[in-house]
């Protein structure tokens, strides 16, 4: 029995430090700057992106952990949420704030090595989300306008990382995750509406599953789809994108536009999981569509 626990001691802390950092979330975030970096950088330096992919998980696992002690009490409401380390008890407030502070020292410090750019940009983003978007999650529809900020700095915060600069490029990055964001978490607020309303959350834009947010969706849609394809006219500086690449977003643009007006007339859960799978197919596709353009060409 004794082997059987201390064996089962590291998988217990494992499997509640990946959760309560959403291991899952967070490399995909991890994903977006490493995209950003490698179509910033002239020549690639792996120790900087090794700095970039360690520092990123702790600031994006520091804000996940701030967010899910507040939220404990409301995360308990929710079938989605309720298993979470700290609602379930297997993680109490004091080691999760510990490990919280200490991811975010440590993020901050990493991205600071590479440079403080982006050491100052993690920072703001981890404030923004804890300070900002988390307690207005429960007050306004708002919160996601608010949360779409620090949600799009690691697509552009990759290329802040290779250069030391902020200008058109990474501001271009930004606005294309930015606008993405809508479309992707009001469909997540569409499927899980009933989970929502438990905790209290306000996530659709007039709080209702109707044609108005529908409308909305489209909306943001083809903005994301428009923002795409700005590089691909030659205004944004060192961020190029050929026409053959243009077309391919374009395509993938078309498909995320189909499943928002699909939306729009079924208004179905099953409908709006479908569109929210898109859309992180898009924006993975896109990621890996500019960098592929950028080392082809």
């Amino acid at each position: 029995m004794a082997v059987s626990q201390s064996t089962s001691l590291p998988v217990s802390i494992f499997r509640n430090f990946t959760e309560i950092t959403k291991m899952r979330l967070s490399v995909s975030v991890v994903f977006s700057s490493v995209a950003g970096y490698l179509l910033g950088a002239e020549s690639l330096d792996f120790y900087v992106l090794l700095l970039l992919c360690v520092g990123g998980y702790c600031m994006v696992g520091a804000s996940n952990v701030f967010n899910q002690i507040i939220e404990r009490d409301l995360d308990a409401k929710m079938d989605r949420t309720k298993n979470r380390p700290i609602p379930a008890g297997r993680l109490g407030v004091t080691p999760a704030f510990i490990l919280a502070s200490i991811l975010t020292l440590v993020g901050i410090f990493v991205l600071y090595i590479i440079n403080p750019q982006t050491a100052m940009f993690g920072a703001i983003s981890i404030f923004l989300y804890v300070s900002l978007y988390t307690p207005l999650k429960t007050r306004t529809p708002l919160s996601v306008f608010v949360g779409a900020f620090p949600g799009a700095i690691p697509f552009m915060l990759g290329w802040v990382a290779a250069t030391n600069d902020f200008g058109i490029e990474p501001g271009t990055l930004f606005m294309i995750q930015f606008f993405w964001q809508f479309p992707h978490f009001w469909a997540i607020g569409w499927f899980l509406y009933d989970d929502y309303k438990k905790g209290g959350f306000f996530m659709l834009p007039n709080g209702r599953r109707d044609k108005g947010t529908a409308i909305q969706v489209i909306l943001y849609s083809i903005w994301t789809v428009l923002a795409s394809l700005i590089p691909a006219v030659g205004v944004t500086g060192k961020l190029y994108l050929t026409p053959f690449s243009a077309v391919l977003i374009g395509g993938i643009g078309v498909w995320l536009i189909y499943y928002s007006v699909r939306l729009y007339k079924q208004q179905t859960d099953k409908a709006a999981k479908q569109l929210m799978l898109v859309s992180v197919s898009y924006i993975t596709l896109l990621q890996v569509i500019y960098v592929a353009d950028k080392f082809i060409r």
